[in-house]
């Protein structure tokens, strides 16, 4: 394809301005038309022309090329090793530095999931309480699809690689349609807003800012701009924190590399004088009368720095503020001026003087930076003023260094201000949308509310109808706990009259159940055999160990268990419980209850009588 600029091409990206206020003109030609022309073969178009015409007629399209031209590539935590780099050495100097707000800006944001990856670092650092307090997170894209997902602050579960386990569950929410959402306090502590690196003012005092993958798509002036732009919003102890595809090997008087495999930098030049030095002349010139010595005391005085080299190369004359500065001595003078450091630092003076005299003419050099060692740096104009005698001829040349370090420092504090008001506007415009954005969250609670409310209403109305059908319920279920207790003092009493029954009979009676086990053992059959109550319930009678043989019994009371047979009575020979041999009748009958046929049966022992 041919890389010269097309007109077709050009004439689009003007359209595209104007109608939607995206500015192309900085990106890489060869990269941005190639990504317009598989849009537009996705469409089958084929001139840019052409292409136009169908953006004006279908204005959805407008989207479909934003997604193409801008690619959305994000993930949480990418690059693992560069975000383990930021948590380890970046982000504890700067939350231990004091109690102060943490500003970060993440350039280029695409759908959120950076932004929020630096949240959950600073919040994992923090704590709770801190981040709330302490962190701002500002994101930025000029795509709003992708801002508007971002807002959103739900993701896939496959958009969520990158992340462990415990992130998920400390930082994100599921949703019922299956997504999993940002948590509120994580989601607050980041403002998403329309910001375009190459024409948007930046976001000032800005602690760390992450800026991946958006500068290669701009050609080398634009990214020029940008990079000023980005090294302004830092403070001067500001992190920037680039993509891998991203270098900044030309721009080393604005960043340094701080870890440049990962490709961390650290803003540079950021220190600026507080206050202007005064300006002092050179060394004095000799001389007999009150003039002179006056003259040579206002030469020595002057407020701005200033050394005298004649046409023949040596240094004449210096003030004290030019000794105080560049450190010249009385000594010096008389020595060829380019033997000393002042000729070539903190500029290279010689041609300079040189063109003066050559030309007759004053030399300007502006902003001049002078950082003397164990100082702070100065910011100079110097001024090279030719010095030509009544024939005109040369006589040789003063440097005078103007010192306007605070004028410098005004200059920039207005530079600031200015920005930083640009910044404030852009922040306070992305607060109004979250504001409106809220509104409309509490209009819509304030609906689920009332809902809510009538839902509350009906379910009230229910529960006071339950509560009379659980009064009518109770007092039933009063009466039946009535009539249950006089059952329970009937069937005691009973109880008391059976016990009192058995106990009175002389004859021993045991009473078994359908499985011979005995459920009622008496004081006569105690006495008669020595077995306790205790020694006899619950045993099967065929395991009890009397005097009285059982075998010639079990048959019998096997008959009347099951019902075959009337009441019977047999003698058995035994050994009571005093070891004597006695003539045991013992009468067998079936237990019955009303309605529910046998359930047991009776054996009654009387001593025999001969």
């Amino acid at each position: 394809m041919d890389d010269r600029p097309d007109a077709q091409f050009e004439q689009l990206l003007d359209y595209l301005k104007e109608e939607r206020g995206f500015d192309f003109s900085g990106y890489k030609r060869q990269s941005l038309m190639r990504r317009v022309r598989r849009q537009m073969a996705s469409v089958e178009v084929a001139g840019f022309d052409e292409y136009q015409d169908f953006l004006a007629v279908n204005p959805d399209e407008f989207t479909a090329l934003f997604n193409t031209v801008l690619i959305n590539v994000t993930s949480f935590f990418r690059d693992a090793d560069s975000w383990d780099f930021l948590r380890r050495e970046v982000v504890p100097p700067m939350v231990t530095r004091g109690h102060g707000p943490i500003r970060v800006w993440s350039a280029g944001c695409s759908t959120g999931e950076e932004a929020y990856s630096a949240a959950m670092v600073l919040a994992d650092a923090l704590g709770p309480d801190d981040f709330r307090d302490r962190v701002k997170i500002y994101a930025t894209d000029v795509d709003e699809e992708a801002l508007a997902k971002a807002r959103s602050a739900t993701y896939l579960p496959r958009e969520l690689r990158g992340l462990d386990d415990a992130h998920v569950d400390r930082y994100f929410e599921q949703t019922p349609d299956g997504q999993h959402a940002i948590r509120k306090d994580l989601r607050r502590a980041v403002i998403f807003g329309r910001n375009d690196l190459v024409q948007d003012a930046p976001i000032s005092h800005i602690d760390l800012l992450i800026c991946r993958n958006a500068l290669m798509y701009f050609n080398a002036e634009t990214q020029g701009r940008i990079i000023r732009r980005l090294h302004f919003a830092l403070r001067p102890s500001g992190t920037l924190f680039l993509g891998k595809a991203e270098m900044l090997l030309s721009h080393v008087d604005l960043f340094t590399p701080q870890d440049l495999k990962r490709r961390f930098f650290r803003k540079a030049g950021a220190g600026v004088p507080e206050r202007r030095a005064a300006i002092e002349p050179s060394a004095p010139t000799p001389g007999g009368s009150d003039m002179a010595r006056l003259r040579d005391e206002a030469l020595l005085s002057a407020p701005a720095a200033q050394v005298v080299v004649a046409a023949s190369g040596e240094l004449v004359a210096s003030n004290r503020r030019a000794e105080a500065l560049f450190g010249i001595s009385a000594r010096d003078v008389g020595r060829p001026f380019q033997d000393l450091e002042v000729s070539y630092k903190p500029l290279e003076l010689r041609s300079a003087i040189q063109t003066a005299m050559a030309e007759r003419r004053s030399v300007w050099e502006h902003d001049v930076e002078w950082q003397r060692p164990g100082h702070e740096g100065v910011s100079l104009d110097v001024q090279v003023v030719p010095l030509v005698g009544p024939d005109s001829e040369p006589l040789g040349a003063t440097v005078i260094f103007n010192d306007v370090t605070r004028y410098r420092h005004l200059q920039q504090e207005l530079q600031f201000a200015n920005r930083q008001l640009e910044a404030a506007f852009e922040e306070l415009q992305s607060t109004n949308e979250e504001l409106e954005t809220t509104n409309e969250e509490l209009q819509s609670t304030v609906e689920e509310l009332e809902t809510t409310n009538e839902e509350l209403q009906s379910t009230n109305e229910e529960l006071e109808t339950m509560n009379e059908e659980l009064q009518s319920m109770n007092d039933e279920l009063n009466a039946s706990n009535e009539e249950l207790r006089l059952r329970t003092v009937q069937v005691s009493e009973l109880n008391d009259l059976m016990e009192s029954v058995l106990s009175s009979l002389r004859a021993g009676v045991a009473v078994v159940d359908v499985g011979m086990k005995v459920l009622a053992w008496n004081a006569g059959a105690i006495d008669l055999w020595g077995l306790r109550e205790d020694e006899a319930v619950g045993h099967s009678l065929a395991d009890l160990d009397i005097g009285m043989p059982l075998e010639p019994l079990l048959p019998l009371v096997r008959q009347q268990l099951v019902g075959d047979a009337a009441d019977s009575t047999v003698r058995v020979s035994a050994v009571n419980r005093r070891g004597r041999t006695v003539e045991v009748d013992v009468t067998i009958t079936a237990l019955r209850r009303s309605g529910a046929g046998v359930s047991g049966a009776i054996l009654v022992m009387m001593l025999g009588s001969d």
